[in-house]
C-alpha cells in the first residue's frame, strides 16, 4: 500500500450535537478550522470521514471505491426517501432501477411536465389574484404536487391536494429532522405509501388505466433483473421518488422568489433574457440557497486517495453545500451572482445541488433536468406573467435547519396578472 498520512481528526468525543447545531455549516466550519478538505469527525456513534470540493466528489462517485448499501439510516429511509429504495442501491441492480427512472425523462415528456407546469401556473394566479395574501411557500408546493400527479399519472382529487401535498412536503422537511418534524415525516410516509399502493394495486387489477409513459405505468409494470415486477409496496416507495423530489422543486422556485426579491436588479435581466440569463439565474439560485446538506456512502475495499488511507465500511459523507460555495472554486462564493455560469465548465463534480458524476449510470438525480425547467417555467411567470407586492418580513432563514426554509415562507400580497 502506499504510503499515507493520518487523517485530521475533529475534536470531540461524538459530534451529533455539533451537526444539529450547525447544520450546513458543519463539515465547512471544520475544513476551514483544519485547513483541509478531508477530516474525520464522530457521528451518531461512529466514525465518519467528511469530504469536500471538486476532486473529492471526483472520487466519491467512483462507484470501484464506495458503495450506497448501509449508508442511509433507517430514519431517513423510514421518512425521505423509503426502505431500500433506489437511493441505496448499488452495481447492477442499481443500474437497471436507473433505466427505469431515466426512461421517464425524455424531452417529450420534459416538455408536456413543462405543458403542466404552465398550466397551473396560470389557475395559480387566477387564484391568488382572489386572495388578499399569499403564503407563496405552501401554495407553490401544492401547485407542483399538481404538476407531479399529472405528469407521473396519479389521479389526484381536488380535495385530496393540501393533505398530500403536506405530507410530502413533510417527507422532505424531515431530513436531518429530530423530534415532530420526524415524527410527522414518518406518518407522512405511511399515509403517502398506502396512498399509491393502493393506487398501483387498482392498476395491476385493471381497474385503473395508466397512462402510457408516466412513472405510475411504468413503475406498476416495471420488471426487476430477476424478471419479477416489484412488490407493489416497493413500486409505490419508487413513485414517490418521482413525486416527492417535483414537490420539492417549491422549494428551489421559493428561493428563486425570495432572490428576485432581494436582487431587484436581476428582474429585469430575466425578463430580457440575454445571453441565456434565465439558465444562468436557476443554476446560481441551484448553487448559492442551501439545499442538500451531504450525502453519504460506505468504503467498498480499503484505498488510498491524496494520502489518506479510507478503510472498508468507514461512513463518508461528501459535502454538498460546502462544495457549491468552495472558495477554491467559486469567486466571492457567497455572493448572489448569476453571471458567474457565463463561463461555467460545466464540471459534473464541482456543482453538485442534486448530486455529481452521471446522471444515466450514477447517483446523480434523476430528475435534475426536471428541477432546472419547472423553475424557468416558473421565474417566467414571476417576472413576465404575473406582478404582486412583497410586504416587510422576515426571509432569513436559519443554516442550522436542514432542509432549510424562509423564516416568512414568503408572504405576497394584491397578486395579479402581468402585463407582459
Amino acid at each position: 500500500m502506499a504510503e499515507t498520512r493520518p487523517i485530521p481528526r475533529d475534536k470531540g468525543v461524538d459530534n451529533t450535537l455539533a451537526l444539529m447545531a450547525e447544520g450546513y455549516r458543519f463539515i465547512p466550519n471544520r475544513t476551514r478550522q483544519l485547513k483541509t478538505d478531508v477530516f474525520q469527525t464522530r457521528l451518531l456513534g461512529q466514525t465518519a470521514v467528511c469530504i469536500a470540493g471538486e476532486e473529492a466528489a471526483r472520487v466519491f462517485y467512483d462507484e470501484s471505491k464506495f458503495r450506497r448499501r448501509g449508508a442511509v439510516p433507517k430514519r431517513v429511509q423510514k421518512t425521505l426517501m423509503g426502505e431500500k429504495a433506489i437511493q441505496t442501491m448499488d452495481d447492477a441492480s442499481h443500474k437497471h432501477r436507473k433505466q427505469l427512472f431515466m426512461s421517464l425523462m425524455t424531452p417529450e415528456r420534459l416538455r408536456l411536465l413543462n405543458i403542466y407546469v404552465t398550466e397551473e401556473w396560470r389557475s395559480a394566479v387566477e387564484r391568488w389574484s382572489t386572495m388578499e395574501e399569499v403564503l407563496f411557500f405552501k401554495e407553490v408546493e401544492e401547485l407542483m404536487m399538481r404538476v407531479a400527479c399529472r405528469w407521473a399519472g396519479v389521479p389526484l382529487r381536488e380535495n385530496e391536494v393540501e393533505m398530500r401535498s403536506r405530507d410530502m412536503g413533510a417527507l422532505i422537511d424531515s431530513f436531518g429532522a429530530a423530534g415532530p418534524r420526524h415524527w410527522k415525516g414518518k406518518t407522512a410516509r405511511k399515509q403517502s405509501e398506502d396512498w399509491i399502493e393502493k393506487i398501483v394495486k387498482a392498476v395491476r387489477k385493471g381497474k385503473l388505466q395508466a397512462p402510457n409513459g408516466t412513472a405510475l405505468q411504468a413503475m406498476a409494470w416495471y420488471k426487476q433483473p430477476n424478471g419479477k415486477r416489484m412488490t407493489t409496496h416497493m413500486a409505490a416507495i419508487e413513485v414517490i421518488n418521482i413525486l416527492r423530489p417535483i414537490v420539492a422543486i417549491g422549494r428551489y422556485i421559493t428561493f428563486g422568489a425570495i432572490a428576485l426579491h432581494e436582487h431587484p436588479e436581476t428582474r429585469e435581466k430575466l425578463a430580457a433574457n440575454r445571453g441565456d440569463y434565465s439558465q444562468w439565474f436557476v443554476q446560481e439560485v441551484r448553487r448559492y440557497y442551501p439545499f442538500g446538506p451531504f450525502t453519504g456512502a460506505r468504503v467498498r475495499e480499503n484505498f488510498v486517495w491524496q494520502g489518506y488511507h479510507f478503510r472498508k465500511g468507514t461512513l463518508v459523507l461528501l459535502d454538498i453545500y460546502g462544495t457549491n460555495h468552495h472558495p477554491d472554486l467559486w469567486v466571492q462564493p457567497e455572493k448572489f451572482r448569476p453571471e458567474r455560469f457565463r463561463d461555467w465548465k460545466e464540471s459534473p463534480f464541482s456543482f453538485i445541488p442534486q448530486g455529481g458524476g452521471e446522471y444515466d449510470l450514477g447517483h446523480r438525480c434523476a430528475g435534475e433536468w426536471v428541477t432546472i425547467e419547472a423553475m424557468k417555467t416558473s421565474l417566467e411567470f414571476l417576472v413576465r406573467k404575473m406582478e404582486y407586492d412583497v410586504p416587510d418580513q422576515d426571509v432569513s432563514y436559519s443554516m442550522a435547519r436542514m432542509p432549510t426554509l424562509p423564516k416568512s415562507r414568503f408572504v405576497i400580497r394584491n397578486a395579479r396578472p402581468g402585463r407582459y
